[in-house]
């Protein structure tokens, strides 16, 4: 294979790969080095002299003229006089022969060799070079189209054709993909798996909606406005608590826009995802009552030991509080790192009973189990929800039927005398 076409041929595979000239450069340069070095065991006395542009290479190999009878006669950096006069008849013992060296003179085998070393070495970099930029735009918002969509994970194609995939558990369960599609998500992290990386992406991130609301709201760019902290429920609610540093700019009003203009683009994004913003405080109750919106709080006791707040509502709070499927409550929970535990507020004064009076017909460790949740009378633990008990202690749900049913009949067997 002639030099020219070797380089040629290499040098426009690296452009297409959007490799630079000095990368090129010095790719070539190793590889040739490496040539030099199988076959003469050193390359310091060779200078290779490289136009990718005209696809010209040149290898010269310089040795100093010694006597045919020297001792170093046999070093890789010397020649013997006889052997100097057949490239030259006027060469003197002393100085220096500079030798060039074909391609051909490696053998066939060996430039075959070099051009597959050439092709992986630019294979490589491009995989570096790949690595480093998405490592680089971790937490990022990324745009891509849709290639291909399987059970587990979607295939995302950059603008330069890089792949990129959304697992199944970064999607939002609403979304569908079709082939061409153009997606938005943020970059969750890159790994390298086998040698090659590994873009993952993300639409279900906390990461996703803070840039979402970054790009919407300038305040938050500028740094007027800080995102305290976020909780989704991907593709159903969603939490964001922010914050102002100007007593002039109000952080929740500025998040959701003009009748709602900036949230509403969120939203569609995120497909319909209902966003609470909310307005953070120090105060650890008016943040519980803010996380709880749009519940109406009676009263709150917070224990900083076990790290649970008892938030009191009138019966028509409860569910509100709660939220479908336990979202609104689970979500606030998160928000203010605070496990919160709701009750129905008594109204009037009723007779209760101490839990340890059905110590005959309830087990203990069921007893112990109302009491670590903070229900220790009867009524306290009527004033709570079937499901609720099953979500907040480790009991079964027919052991909490069993024990509701134990309750109300004591206070019906009251009722009747």
């Amino acid at each position: 294979m002639d030099s020219s076409v070797l380089i040629e041929s290499f040098a426009e595979f690296a452009k297409f790969k959007n490799i630079d000239r000095p990368t090129m450069m010095r790719i070539l340069e190793d590889v040739f080095r490496t040539m030099i070095r199988k076959k003469w065991s050193t390359d310091e006395n060779f200078d290779i002299i490289l136009n990718v542009e005209k696809g010209d290479l040149e290898i010269w190999r310089n040795r100093e003229i010694v006597d045919d009878n020297s001792e170093d006669i046999w070093d890789d950096d010397k020649i013997a006089l006889s052997d100097a006069r057949k490239i030259e008849p006027d060469f003197e013992v002393g100085e220096e022969v500079s030798e060039l060296i074909k391609l051909e003179d490696f053998g066939r085998r060996a430039v075959l060799t070099a051009r597959q070393t050439l092709i992986q070495r630019v294979k490589d970099l491009e995989k570096d070079l790949l690595y480093q930029k998405y490592k680089d735009q971790v937490g990022e918002i990324i745009s891509g189209e849709v290639y291909q969509v399987w059970n587990r994970e979607v295939l995302i194609l950059d603008s330069e054709d890089n792949e990129l995939l959304i697992p199944k558990g970064e999607q939002i369960p609403k979304d569908r993909y079709r082939k061409g599609d153009v997606v938005r998500a943020v970059v969750q992290r890159v790994e390298i798996i086998n040698g090659t990386p590994k873009i993952i992406l993300s639409r279900t991130s906390p990461q996703f909606l803070e840039r979402l609301f970054e790009n919407e709201v300038p305040e938050i760019a500028d740094g007027l406005i800080t995102i305290k902290k976020i909780v989704r429920e991907p593709g159903e609610r969603a939490k964001v608590a922010v914050e102002s540093y100007d007593d002039r700019i109000d952080p929740v009003g500025a998040c959701v826009g003009m009748k709602g203009s900036r949230i509403h683009t969120i939203v569609r994004e995120l497909e319909n995802e209902n966003i609470d913003v909310i307005n953070y405080t120090d105060n650890v109750e008016l943040y519980i009552q803010r996380a709880l919106s749009p519940a109406k709080i009676s009263s709150i006791k917070i224990n900083e030991e076990t790290g649970r707040a008892s938030v009191f509502l009138k019966p028509d709070q409860v569910s509100l509080a709660i939220g479908k499927g336990g979202q609104n409550i689970k979500l606030a929970s998160k928000l203010v790192g605070l496990e919160i535990d709701v009750f129905r507020e008594t109204e009037g004064f009723e007779e209760d009973i101490d839990l340890e009076e059905f110590s005959d017909e309830i087990e203990a460790w069921v007893i112990e189990e109302l009491k670590r949740i903070g229900l220790d009378t009867a009524r306290s633990v009527l004033a709570v929800s079937k499901e609720d008990l099953v979500r907040r202690t480790e009991l079964e749900e027919e052991t909490v039927e069993d024990l509701l049913n134990i309750i109300r009949q004591e206070f019906e067997s009251e009722e009747n005398n």
